[in-house]
């Protein structure tokens, strides 16, 4: 069964359409209007063979907030519907990645329990015209929407370029780890019965 959803989101602030494959080869169409964001999710499907698009027009006169943040809601939208009840997946990721002199880890649980732990320290607010504080929401949202616990830890860096890559890298990674068919599981995994 192809694990494939996508999503269309139309508000005041934003307009979305994202389409997102489990199953995938690495394959991105992305227009974001973010150009740091659309690079961040090109590296994210790419690590985790993925396949991607996403239109968004959205307010970026303002700022970057409400299209980043809303890309998040939609990817989370997608990758929970696209896995369905979770059959036969390993559900737990963990990846290190690093990127130059950065380093970090990225570690989920497909749990339907939501929750971001989130530790890493910037040296610049902004890359390029990109506020890094949005690295955090995207992150947040996406694991609310999805229903996952994940973890985001840059273990060191000192390139808030660098540092950022790595935690995309290693979120795209960690998911397709988590994401696997795995033959040994039988059913759901877990002693609940249930995701």
């Amino acid at each position: 069964m192809e694990r494939f959803a996508s999503v269309e989101r139309k508000t005041n602030e934003t307009e979305i359409s994202l389409k997102f494959g489990v199953d995938g080869e690495g394959n991105s169409s992305i227009k974001t209007g973010v150009p740091f964001m659309t690079h961040m999710l090109d590296l994210f499907t790419k690590h985790g063979k993925f396949d991607l698009t996403v239109e968004a027009n959205g307010d970026t006169d303002v700022d970057d907030h409400h299209t980043t943040e809303d890309i998040g809601i939609c990817l989370g939208q997608t990758l929970l519907e696209a896995l369905g009840d979770k059959r036969g997946i390993k559900r737990y990721g963990n990846a290190f990645v690093p990127m130059d002199e950065a380093l970090a880890q990225v570690v989920i649980d497909l749990s339907n329990r939501p929750h971001l732990e989130f530790r890493a320290e910037f040296p610049s607010q902004k890359v390029g015209t990109f506020d890094t504080e949005l690295v955090h929401e995207f992150l947040w949202k996406f694991a609310l929407e999805a229903r996952m616990n994940l973890h985001v830890v840059v273990h060191y860096g000192h390139n808030t370029h660098h540092m950022i890559e790595a935690i995309f890298k290693a979120l795209g990674r960690a998911l397709d780890e988590a994401t696997t068919i795995d033959p040994r599981v039988k059913g759901i995994p877990s002693t609940k019965g249930m995701l």
